[in-house]
C-alpha cells in the first residue's frame, strides 16, 4: 500500500491509542513495582510479571500502531507475525511468573506438586509448539491445527494458576478470587479470537476486554503495593 495515499481511519486510530495506553500503563506499573519493592520478593515478581507482559506484547502491538497510521505492508505483516510468536511465548512465561506471585502472596501455603508440574509441563510444551516453523507465523494462513494445540495446552497452564487462586480464596482479605475472574475473562476472550479472527475479523474486538483483564491483574498487584 502506498503510505502517502493512506488515510488513517478512526477505528484504527482508536485501536492504536488503546494499544499505546495499555503499553504505557504496563511500563509505568513495572517501574512502580521495582522502585517501591524495597526488597519485597512479591513486588519484584510483580515487576517481572508486568515487564514480561509489556515487553512481549510490544512486539506485536507496536507494528499494529504503525499500521494504523501508515497502512499495511509486507514488512509490517511480518513484524506482526513475529510479534505474535514472541508474545505467545512471553504470555506463557507470564503465567509461570504469576504462579510464583501466588506463592509470594500467600507464603503460608505451598504450590501443590501436581499443580507445579501441570503449569510447567504445559508451558514448556506450548513454548516448543510456538517455536515450530509450521506455525507459519509470518504468513496470513497460519496453521489452525497447531493454533488449537498450543492454545489448548495454554488453557491447561491457565487452569493450574486458576486453581491456586481459587485455593487461597480471600485469605488475608486480599480478595484474590478476583484473579480467578480476570484469568477466566482473558481466556474466554482470547480463544474465540485465535480460532475465528481470520474468517470473522470483528471477533478480534474481544481482544479489548482480554487486554483489560490483564490490566486488572496488574492493578491488583498495584493495590497490594499500596496497602
Amino acid at each position: 500500500m502506498n503510505e502517502k495515499a493512506y488515510k488513517p481511519q478512526m477505528p484504527d486510530i482508536m485501536e492504536a491509542i488503546f494499544d499505546a495506553g495499555y503499553l504505557i500503563f504496563d511500563l509505568v506499573a513495572a517501574i512502580l513495582f521495582f522502585t517501591h519493592a524495597d526488597g519485597n520478593n512479591l513486588f519484584i515478581l510483580y515487576g517481572a510479571l508486568t515487564l514480561t507482559l509489556c515487553g512481549g506484547d510490544a512486539f506485536h502491538l507496536v507494528p499494529r500502531i504503525f499500521r494504523a497510521f501508515r497502512g499495511s505492508s509486507e514488512k509490517i505483516k511480518r513484524q506482526m507475525g513475529r510479534g505474535l510468536q514472541i508474545s505467545s511465548i512471553t504470555m506463557t512465561a507470564f503465567y509461570i511468573i504469576l504462579m510464583y506471585v501466588w506463592q509470594a502472596t500467600f507464603p503460608e501455603m505451598s504450590i501443590p506438586a501436581a499443580i507445579n508440574a501441570m503449569v510447567w509441563i504445559s508451558a514448556v510444551i506450548r513454548i516448543v509448539v510456538c517455536l515450530l516453523p509450521q506455525n507459519n507465523w509470518l504468513t496470513d494462513e497460519g496453521n489452525l491445527k497447531l493454533s488449537l494445540i498450543r492454545n489448548i495446552v495454554f488453557a491447561v497452564t491457565g487452569l493450574g494458576v486458576i486453581i491456586l487462586y481459587a485455593m487461597s480464596g480471600n485469605m488475608c482479605d486480599y480478595h484474590m478470587t478476583r484473579m480467578v475472574a480476570a484469568i477466566i475473562i482473558s481466556f474466554g476472550c482470547y480463544f474465540p479470537v485465535t480460532v475465528l479472527s481470520k474468517t470473522k475479523p470483528k471477533v478480534g474486538l474481544l481482544m479489548i476486554p482480554k487486554t483489560c483483564a490483564y490490566m486488572w491483574i496488574i492493578a491488583m498487584g498495584l493495590q497490594l503495593l499500596y496497602l
